[in-house]
């Protein structure tokens, strides 16, 4: 996907909510990964009115209250496999009563859905039930409760689902491409292992190029991963990945504060979906 100013901002930003961000490294990076100057600026007095972003000093800016909760959840990517537990062999179930011809919040249902692993049980309609293994930490109230805070409405219904008859337990395990997902863990952590092995070979510029698109990649894997339960998924193969990939954030990071002299914990080379939408 080409980069745009929007999500090259967002994705330097989000590293740290807390942390001023500088517009001129900002115009900086972004004019490195091919987005010009002026195009920086406009998207950032845009950001600031839509409220996505704040001034908090001259030529400062922060995260708004609006992206918040949605950063929250996505710079927590290297905590999510500690927020796994065993399964039990219950659901957790979000039931939409009625749909909405709203884009914005039709989109931010999808993403919410997405990001905590949920797949519709049929295909999607205005009538939609939504489900996942039951096997994430805090269960299904720390799942409505994150459902709200990424934008779900609360009209939807969230609930435990604990005696599904055979067919429909079949069907719910077959929602995800289990097989699928495992090879890949293997496939993006064997590429980052030799990406590291390669990028001492590289320049300067180009490997901080290549560590925002690859990371970009590998974070949006992560964030968009299921964290399916044994025997779904192999689980092994999943926190393998995840190591490789705090390998690679770690290697980006430094990359990019060598070639700005930033402050460390400001720049971020990974992908943020937020940044797309």
């Amino acid at each position: 996907m080409k980069p745009t100013a929007k999500r090259i901002i967002l994705e330097l930003m989000s590293v740290n909510p807390g942390v001023d961000a500088p517009a001129a490294m900002l115009v900086a990076a972004a004019e490195l990964l091919g987005i010009e100057a002026n195009n920086v600026r406009v998207t950032l007095t845009r950001l600031v009115a839509d409220g996505t972003l704040e001034t908090s000093g001259r030529g400062l800016y922060q995260l708004g209250k609006t992206t918040r909760a949605l950063t929250k959840q996505i710079t927590s990517w290297r905590e999510l496999e500690k927020q796994v537990r065993p399964w039990d062999g219950s659901w957790a179930c979000v039931h939409f009563a009625v749909g909405t011809a709203d884009r914005v919040a039709a989109r931010r249902r999808k993403r919410a859905l997405g990001l905590l692993g949920f797949r519709a049980l049929d295909r999607p309609s205005a009538r939609a039930l939504a489900m996942r293994p039951n096997n994430l930490d805090g269960g299904v109230a720390a799942l409505r409760e994150q459902l709200y805070a990424l934008g779900v409405e609360e009209t939807a219904i969230v609930l435990l689902a604990t005696e599904l008859d055979a067919a429909t337990e079949q069907r719910a395990r077959r929602l995800w491409a289990a097989e699928r997902l495992t090879q890949g863990y293997v496939q993006t952590r064997e590429r980052i292992e030799r990406w590291l092995i390669a990028i001492d070979e590289l320049p300067l510029r180009t490997a901080a190029r290549e560590a925002f698109f690859f990371g970009g990649d590998v974070l949006r894997k992560i964030m968009f991963d299921p964290r399916l339960p044994e025997p779904l998924v192999d689980v092994a193969e999943r926190r393998a990945l995840l190591e490789a990939a705090k390998r690679l954030d770690t290697t980006g990071r430094r990359l990019w504060m060598r070639l700005f002299a930033v402050p460390k914990g400001l720049v971020n080379t990974e992908h943020r979906e937020h940044a797309r939408n």
